[in-house]
């Protein structure tokens, strides 16, 4: 494991962003609001920034961007294993 001098295991992990789930989500919902503006939307916020991702950041800090987790449909064969055994149940 290599560290830099005066740095202890975990220091330069990343903290999570107010409101989301993973860094990860927060990169996707940066990126697309960014394409968003990179594709002539109007920010939603006064900035002096003119780069869409720097935009798109601080749009998310203030709390001027909305995002939602859909919901993800069950695997069909989980659905067809309900389905027969609803039909098996009700035919005895």
């Amino acid at each position: 494991m290599l560290l830099a001098v005066g740095s202890e295991v975990g220091e330069n992990a990343m903290k999570l962003i107010d409101g989301f789930d993973s860094n990860y989500r927060y990169i996707l919902v940066a990126a697309r609001r960014a394409r968003q503006l990179q594709g002539g939307a109007p920010p939603v916020i006064d900035t002096h920034s003119r780069k869409p991702c720097r935009i798109a950041q601080d749009e998310i800090k203030a709390g001027k961007v909305k995002w939602v987790i859909p919901e993800i449909a069950p695997p069909a064969i989980e659905v067809a294993a309900e389905l027969l055994d609803k039909a098996i149940g009700q035919e005895n």
